[in-house]
């Protein structure tokens, strides 16, 4: 599959959509962060580049995505309202998740269940990333590089994602970013995910 669903509905419910999936991507990032089994890709590159430069980890989080935005908006990418929201509720919903998921919760957590806490932060990604592209209001800046990477390339959003996710893994472990199995959990699976929820959505009645 090389496009996203798109979304029935007017504004209003397609705005709901972009809420409804950014709230489920937020919810697969602090799954991944209570499973403590490693950082995803990007992550990982924004760790490595606080530890050569003067940017702290959050803003070179906000520099590699303006940065990304700009080759992705080069590159024929729409920009619209959800990557705006894209940028400001994620981190929000991050903040607001993050102490129903504390680390005490996990503490007494075996392998198994936080085996269990990536696969599912894994399904959220893919079905948070469905919804709120799918609502066409824009993508964020790292979802509409692989967007318009799969339309250009003629390859499928997951073999684009997935070759994305590795390279940055690649340059931000050789920066010296924590690199763990449930990174290299998400570089290989994100890709899939994200495609077969593409798929699954653009089968029901949700979408046209």
């Amino acid at each position: 599959m090389r496009a996203a669903p798109a979304l029935r509905g007017g504004l209003v419910v397609r705005l709901a959509w972009l809420v409804v999936g950014l709230f489920l991507f937020s919810c697969g990032i602090v799954f991944f962060l209570a499973s403590r089994l490693g950082l995803p890709p990007w992550d990982v590159l924004h760790q490595g580049l606080a530890k050569h430069t003067p940017l702290s980890f959050g803003l070179a989080n906000e520099v590699v995505g303006v940065l990304v935005l700009a080759l992705a908006w080069w590159l024929g990418a729409k920009v619209g309202i959800g990557t705006v929201a894209n940028a400001v509720l994620i981190g929000l919903f991050v903040v607001l998740l993050q102490p129903l998921v504390s680390t005490d919760a996990v503490e007494g957590v075996g392998l198994p269940g936080r085996i269990a806490l990536l696969a599912a932060g894994l399904v959220l990604f893919g079905v948070g990333s469905a919804l709120y592209i799918g609502a066409a209001l824009g993508a964020g800046p790292r979802d509409s590089l692989m967007l318009v990477g799969a339309e250009r390339s003629g390859l499928r959003i997951g073999w684009v994602r997935a070759l994305i996710e590795s390279t940055v893994l690649l340059i931000g472990f050789a920066l010296g970013g924590h690199v763990g199995v449930g990174t290299v959990f998400f570089a290989a699976l994100i890709g899939p995910a994200v495609e077969t929820s593409f798929w699954l959505f653009s089968r029901t009645a949700l979408s046209h």
